[in-house]
């Protein structure tokens, strides 16, 4: 008697597993809204489009389909990890992607979204150019800004390329000898034409602020290269990517929704061409975290300021191979610094 209540109850139990699994599979919600995150600064930008197409549906008095979030960028792997994630859709680096998300069991790539928005600053004469990069730099001193993250870590990846020795130091006073290119973490804020380097190595928008900034004075910054003509002429390199939650793909109302998610995203690059900076930071300023400083603003978000930021969209398909070979440049330049992907986190619709 005991033994087939017991058997009844564990068939109870593993029914009711499985019933809970199914659901949690197919990523059902209550509310019937998806919930979209990215970090602010350039990957914002690629949601303009989104944000532009749910605040008609709101303002036409329809329930929107997605709720958009821009949260404070230090924060944004938090919505992807965790017993019970928050983001549906999120766009993050692709670095920190690979190591938290990469075996593709709980999120997936559905695309590239930026490609890389670094920029070279000097007060000297020569700008950095793929004919001449190689030798330029030789005896020169580079401020990076992130030097520890990609911004310097993807700079590194570019000078091995080139077959150039550089060090990394701390002491403002060395120089570089003739042979080697000297690489100094700075602060953004501490970017200024007396700081002491050669080049400085920022990403928009303080590159362009930074420039605007000098330019009545003595001594000027002007821009002296651009990173991501360095990694690859023609695409640049893989900076954000958008994921979407595995178990989206296990219905059709979620399989819906990548792709409309995906072609949001897509137009993104045209609707930024088009759209006044002072609208785009109202679509913006609608949906950040209350209390999170902007990184746009007013003063600094201007059409080239955009176009710096490399919004353009490649899906996951098609850009698999650049993906994998700018993880495994990161690896040869720091084995923390990102990890090898699945087959599986390369979403195909």
């Amino acid at each position: 008697m005991k033994k087939r209540i017991w058997n009844a109850l564990l068939c109870f139990v593993l029914c009711l597993s499985a019933v809970c699994g199914a659901s949690a599979c197919k990523e059902e919600r209550a509310d019937g809204k998806f919930t979209v995150y990215a970090p602010d600064g350039a990957p914002a930008l690629a949601l303009a489009a989104l944000i532009a197409e749910t605040d008609r549906a709101a303002d036409r008095g329809e329930e929107p389909q997605y709720e958009i979030h821009i949260v404070d960028s230090s924060l944004i792997v938090s919505y992807v990890t965790g017993n019970a994630p928050a983001a549906d859709f999120c766009i993050l680096p692709l670095n920190a992607a690979s190591k938290q998300l990469g075996n593709g069991e709980s999120y997936r790539m559905i695309g590239t979204v930026t490609n890389g928005n670094l920029y070279f600053l000097t007060t000297g004469e020569e700008a950095l150019t793929p004919e001449n990069f190689g030798t330029a730099l030789l005896g020169k001193t580079v401020g990076v800004v992130q030097l520890s993250n990609v911004p310097g870590l993807t700079l590194q990846t570019v000078l091995k390329d080139y077959g150039l020795t550089y060090r990394i130091s701390d002491n403002a006073e060395e120089t570089a000898a003739e042979d080697e290119v000297v690489l100094r973490a700075v602060e953004a804020a501490n970017v200024t034409p007396a700081s002491g380097c050669d080049y400085y190595l920022c990403p928009e928008p303080a590159a362009s602020t930074k420039v605007a900034g000098t330019a009545a004075s003595a001594n000027p910054f002007r821009f002296a290269g651009d990173l991501q003509q360095l990694y690859d002429s023609s695409a640049g390199y893989p900076q954000a990517v958008l994921v979407a939650k595995s178990g989206l793909a296990e219905s059709e109302e979620g399989r819906k929704a990548i792709t409309a998610v995906a072609e949001r995203v897509r137009e993104a690059e045209a609707f930024l061409k088009e759209t006044e900076p002072e609208t785009l930071l109202s679509l913006l300023d609608g949906k950040r975290t209350e209390g999170l400083a902007p990184s746009f603003n007013a003063n600094n978000l201007t059409a080239s300021v955009i176009a710096n930021c490399s919004i353009r969209f490649v899906t996951a398909e098609e850009d698999r191979e650049r993906v994998n070979g700018f993880l495994e440049k990161l690896l040869g330049v720091n084995a923390g610094a990102a990890a090898l992907v699945s087959e599986k986190f390369f979403y195909v619709g």
